[in-house]
């Protein structure tokens, strides 16, 4: 069978299981999830055997120490899956949630009702532990779910799916309601091409994977993760909170989307601040590229070139520029971000005001970390992703975000 048959035959499948999960209880997918937790934690080995396979791969094939580690399960990773399914029990259900409702002069009865999108692919690099969360997220929010790993998590992949689905059918779900797509790149593509079967396609990964996908797909596409981040410090900041917010936003997770990759300092406050933040990132191991100002305070400062305004990073390299004023450093931020997340420090509410109405990312930060910007430190309790788009959701995406809605429209006769 060939790869595009392999693919539009799942899809066809999935759509079949996606209208018997679009009317199954939260009742019925709680218990299916707490049975695909229990089947992780209760036979690991078969999941914890494919992965060394694909790690003794990645070894031959010089894949780096940072990609094996995405890479790398554990018994205690695989705990962590476990109870991130469990967790996903405990949300609220989104479907059948009335978003509005009214009553018309002619006595119609009108609800916006929260409904599954249906069908969802899911595209993702390296990390098997995706599967398990992108499957027990869609499975929450009532849809079936096409997952489309990397080829060099193939045998993971394969035993994570075939492990939840075997739980999930025993409990009562349908049984094509989770499906792994082959590894071949071409997969991909008949993926993307697969429109009426297919209703949204989720990138995750690097900003090639994600270009690739929004540039070529015909079916509907959330683009997500690419994270040029910046942090402005503004004339009126407290040091010592400008110090730290900038390294928590760099260093606590330089591989991240939500990381800083940019700080703009206010050319008032740059013989304060910049003395005592280069010193602290350089403690941190982190290389900063500035631009002449910047490199005026500190000799280890390497010289910036328009390649390293619009880098993402996800490494403990920063980018510095001294700027003029707030206004010129929104114009930076609109030059050169991706409009994820942008943050300011300031002690002058009218400059965060102006800020955050002039910023147009996914989320501004006033006196906060850019790192915050998780559907998990935001509440939600899930994410399948953080939303660099304006239509239909737009940042930390969690259950609501998987949902379209329809108008329940109820009369008792009449007509127009």
């Amino acid at each position: 069978m060939s790869v595009e048959s392999e693919v539009l035959d799942a899809a066809r499948r999935a759509r079949q299981a996606a209208a018997e999960l679009a009317v199954l209880s939260r009742q019925a997918k709680d218990a299916a999830l707490h049975a695909m937790a229990d089947a992780l934690q209760a036979g690991p080995e078969p999941v914890l055997a494919a992965n060394d396979a694909d790690l003794a791969a990645g070894r031959a094939d010089g894949m780096s120490q940072a990609l094996l580690d995405r890479l790398a399960l554990s018994p205690d990773r695989i705990a962590g899956m476990a109870g991130g399914l469990r967790e996903l029990a405990g949300l609220p259900d989104p479907v059948g949630e009335v978003l509005r409702g009214y009553t018309l002069p002619n006595g119609l009865e009108v609800r916006q009702v929260r409904v599954p999108l249906g069908v969802v692919g899911i595209v993702y690099e390296a990390r098997p532990n995706v599967t398990a969360d992108a499957a027990g997220i869609a499975l929450k929010s009532g849809n079936a779910t096409l997952l489309r790993g990397s080829a060099s998590a193939y045998r993971s992949n394969a035993a994570l799916v075939e492990l939840l689905t075997q739980a999930g059918t025993k409990a009562g779900l349908p049984e094509h309601a989770i499906q792994l797509l082959p590894a071949e790149r071409e997969s991909v593509t008949h993926l993307m091409r697969a429109r009426g079967l297919v209703d949204v396609i989720i990138p995750r990964g690097g900003a090639s994977l994600i270009e690739h996908v929004v540039t070529n797909s015909v079916v509907p596409v959330i683009e997500t993760g690419v994270g040029n981040c910046h942090v402005y410090v503004d004339a009126e900041a407290d040091l010592d909170m400008a110090v730290a917010i900038v390294v928590n936003a760099k260093t606590s997770r330089p591989s991240v989307c939500n990381a800083a990759e940019t700080v703009l300092v206010h050319r008032d406050i740059a013989p304060a601040l910049l003395p005592a933040l280069l010193p602290a990132l350089a403690e941190q191991g982190v290389t900063v590229h500035g631009d002449e100002p910047t490199r005026g305070y500190d000799g280890r400062v390497l010289a910036a070139t328009d390649d390293d305004w619009a880098a993402e990073y996800l490494s403990l390299d920063l980018a510095a520029r001294v700027v003029d004023s707030l206004d010129a450093a929104v114009e930076h931020i609109r030059r050169w971000g991706s409009g994820h997340t942008e943050a300011i420090v300031t002690t002058s509410l009218a400059a965060a005001r102006r800020f955050v109405a002039r910023v147009d990312s996914a989320a501004v930060m006033v006196n906060a970390s850019t790192r915050y910007t998780d559907g998990g430190e935001f509440g939600f309790g899930a994410e399948i992703g953080i939303s660099t788009q304006k239509l239909h959701a737009r940042g930390p995406m969690g259950l609501p975000e998987l949902t379209s809605s329809k108008y329940v429209v109820t009369g008792d006769g009449q007509i127009r």
